[in-house]
């Protein structure tokens, strides 16, 4: 089955993005009809494609690396 979203299925956020409800999901698309992220309410996809949107503006923050070492037989 085939997703076809039309304008009246997407709702604008933040005139930036969309967001359509799918089955069981929310989707965010940019303004280019690209997919961005997925959320099991529509709050949590905004918030989450408000982040990550951000994060693609401004960089994200670096991760840290941690190592570790077991001593002992195991």
């Amino acid at each position: 089955m085939d997703l076809i979203r039309t304008m009246t299925d997407k709702k604008l956020i933040d005139d930036c993005f969309y967001v359509v409800k799918a089955r069981f999901l929310w989707h965010s698309y940019d303004k280019e009809d690209n997919g961005l992220v997925s959320g099991l309410t529509e709050d949590i996809c905004i918030r989450m494609t408000r982040f990550y949107l951000k994060g693609r503006q401004e960089g994200f923050a670096e991760t840290k690396k941690y190592e570790g070492e077991v001593g002992g037989k195991l």
